[in-house]
């Protein structure tokens, strides 16, 4: 059965990773797409990889052991069955698990707030000769501008806010910083959302599988939302604008992202539940909220 699992994980992730693989074996870039794998580090041969979870068992195949035996925190008992180590995970990883479960839990506790209309990537360009991304400006640099000073701008993720030109730090109505970070997130922000295939990456193989790819699925649905509200022209990618700077954007910019935030919710939670599994067998002081491994066995 883990043998099947594996394979059909590693072969739905090959399709994810597809366009990005050839592109970079051609030397290319591509400004929408490529952003998963640069901005999150993201390896496909690291995403193709199955992981079952805390608390499963996988029984050897034909006498050997699962692949995961010779992977990184995974322990393989006299019976060849292998599992995840999760003392040894926590050894190394318990402050990012605690971390990571403080962080989802304060999120999912507050309302979604959709009233951005994703200007952040705005701000990114505000006042500023060069860009980031080499697309050019829908609306050209001067209304662009004008955009901007047009909206109040409402920025709650300091890993967005932290791309604000320097004139445009000024406009937001809020200071995200590193400390305040689980302050305020909030689960309508597109970037919080994108940032659930962050999270699984740093809880790694205590990740099933399936969540993983779902994280990663999330994440590149919302870039591409990210950029088509965005100022940049991405017409030559063969994507429509989402004019926020109009009425009708701005209502498709919140339908979708409250979409999103509904996905998001879900993943969030899958998330926490992976993060209390772990964190029921820490000591007390790890334990920020209740939780128990459910270990089952998967053949095959």
């Amino acid at each position: 059965m883990w043998a099947e699992l594996s394979r059909a994980h590693a072969g739905r992730a090959d399709a994810l990773t597809a366009g990005h693989r050839a592109r970079k074996a051609r030397g290319e870039r591509h400004a929408v797409e490529d952003f998963l794998f640069e901005y999150y580090t993201t390896r496909p041969s690291l995403l193709r990889r199955w992981h079952p979870g805390p608390g499963v068992t996988l029984e050897p195949a034909d006498g050997a052991p699962a692949p995961q035996h010779a992977w990184r925190w995974y322990a393989t008992g006299p019976d060849g069955a292998v599992s995840l180590d999760v003392a040894a995970f926590l050894a190394e990883r318990g402050d990012t698990v605690a971390f990571v479960d403080r962080l989802l839990t304060a999120t999912a506790s507050r309302p979604a707030f959709a009233g951005c209309f994703g200007l952040h990537e705005w701000a990114m360009v505000y006042r500023q000769g060069e860009h980031r991304h080499p697309l050019p400006l829908r609306l050209g640099q001067a209304r662009t501008d004008e955009v901007v000073e047009a909206h109040p701008i409402t920025c709650t993720h300091f890993d967005a806010y932290r791309f604000f030109t320097p004139a445009a730090e000024g406009l937001n109505r809020v200071r995200p910083t590193r400390a305040s970070q689980t302050d305020l997130e909030q689960p309508g922000c597109l970037h919080a959302n994108m940032d659930l295939h962050k999270w699984a990456g740093k809880l790694g193989p205590a990740v099933p599988g399936e969540l993983a790819l779902d994280c990663f699925e999330l994440a590149r649905d919302v870039r591409l939302l990210d950029m088509q509200a965005s100022p940049y022209d991405v017409s030559s990618y063969g994507h429509r604008p989402v004019a926020v700077d109009t009425s009708e954007g701005k209502a498709e910019y919140v339908r979708r992202q409250r979409g999103f935030a509904e996905r998001g919710a879900v993943l969030r939670r899958r998330l926490l539940d992976v993060c209390a599994a772990l964190l029921a067998t820490a000591p007390e002081e790890r334990r920020p909220r209740a939780g128990s491994v459910t270990g089952r066995t998967v053949g095959p």
